[in-house]
């Protein structure tokens, strides 16, 4: 059986591979289907953005589908970047741009407290199976620590460990992140589906 992962950002899904990896699937992800239309992400939640990727590559695919949205919100940014954390810096933006512009955003404030959601959203090309959400609490760091991880984990500091996602190894990050913990929570519910043995292919 396959499960699409409705992304094509590499780092996404060596991640989400490595998370799922004992599950017994064949896992590919939407950069395999190179006319796959992309999905345009205009709901005002990640969970809205996740449940809508999911869906239109099910439907495009036929495949059981997870699609996860993930968003860094912010105290003293009024929750902001949330759903538009991808693009915060602008539309083609690259992950540093986007940090450069968290820090010049924070620069000054004290309340640095942030935290990272993703929302993972399991669909069938019949409908939405279910959806799950992880939560990691933190704070925006002053300038960049750690070379590991991607988008805004170098200036990302979890509270449970004191360090910035991009200073720890990604098993280090498995044990704690935000999109671990979603699809941790989702695995249960695959499984489950498998062992019902309905197969969309």
């Amino acid at each position: 059986m396959k499960l699409l992962l409705a992304t094509r950002n590499k780092d996404k899904v060596i991640e989400i591979k490595e998370i799922l990896k004992d599950l017994d699937v064949e896992i590919v992800s939407a950069s395999q289907f190179p006319d796959m239309p992309d999905v345009i992400e205009d709901k005002d939640t990640i969970k809205g953005n996740s449940i809508k990727k999911a869906t239109e590559c099910a439907e495009y695919s036929n495949l059981l589908t997870i699609a996860d949205d993930t968003g860094l919100f912010v105290d003293a940014l009024n929750g902001n970047p949330g759903v538009f954390s991808a693009r915060f810096a602008g539309e083609d933006c690259s992950y540093k741009d986007n940090r450069v512009k968290m820090l010049k955003e924070m620069k000054g404030k004290s309340n640095r407290n942030a935290q990272f959601r993703t929302v993972c959203a399991f669909v069938s090309p019949d409908g939405l199976i279910a959806t799950t959400e992880g939560i990691v609490e933190g704070k925006i760091t002053e300038e960049e620590f750690g070379n590991n991880g991607f988008g805004y984990d170098a200036i990302f500091k979890a509270d449970e460990t004191g360090r910035t996602f991009g200073e720890m190894t990604q098993t280090e990050k498995e044990t704690i992140s935000h999109r671990s913990r979603a699809l941790n929570k989702m695995i249960p519910i695959l499984e489950k589906y498998l062992i019902n043995g309905v197969d969309h292919g």
